[in-house]
């Protein structure tokens, strides 16, 4: 009888010990799952946005639980919830409309910021977006925006993390240890020079 049956068994338990070992350091393709509400927003948000159509109403349409809010400056926001992020539209508003408010709310630079009525929400509903900010209450990976849209058009490198531009959405991503801080979206003049 031969030896070569314990050998050849040798040769196939070694032989697939490193195949195992290759398939356990290979690294994946990432599989994040998209965020759930991003393309429904590019559709309803950032493109509006994008074009300076977007409303307080359009986009409180989107959110739960709005409030609007007076900040020092003064600056009106719109703040909601959307699926664990905190959303802030700040209302755009000419020179002569923040010298009104100023005059009207008695807010001053050192102020803190003060919720607004319901009734006054309503009056400004048709009242143009300038810019939309999302922060999420929990880590958001990085992978999940790119699953939501694609690798971004422009990386830049930041003091504390990186920047993705999505020119597209007129959006704006703040990432740090590869999980997304914060995104922001403006209309198009802003991101040209």
């Amino acid at each position: 009888m031969s030896r070569r049956p314990p050998a050849l068994l040798f040769t196939i338990v070694a032989l697939a010990s490193c195949l195992l070992g290759y398939w356990l350091l290979t690294p994946r393709a990432d599989r994040s799952e998209p965020l759930a509400w991003m393309q429904q927003w590019d559709a309803e948000v950032f493109q509006p946005l994008l074009a300076e159509r977007l409303s307080v109403a359009q986009l409180g349409r989107q959110l739960s639980a709005t409030e609007l809010w007076l900040q020092p400056g003064p600056r009106l926001l719109l703040r909601g919830e959307l699926d664990g992020w905190q959303v802030e539209g700040d209302l755009a508003l000419s020179e002569a409309q923040r010298v009104s408010l100023v005059e009207a709310s008695g807010i001053g630079a050192d102020a803190a910021e003060q919720p607004q009525s319901a009734q006054l929400l309503e009056q400004l509903a048709d009242r143009p977006i300038a810019a939309v900010d999302l922060r999420p209450r929990q880590a958001v990976p990085a992978a999940r925006l790119s699953a939501s849209l694609g690798a971004p058009r422009l990386r830049l490198q930041l003091q504390d993390g990186e920047a993705w531009v999505y020119p597209q959405q007129g959006l704006t991503a703040h990432l740090q240890d590869d999980l997304v801080l914060a995104l922001r979206a403006v209309p198009k003049r802003l991101l040209q020079h």
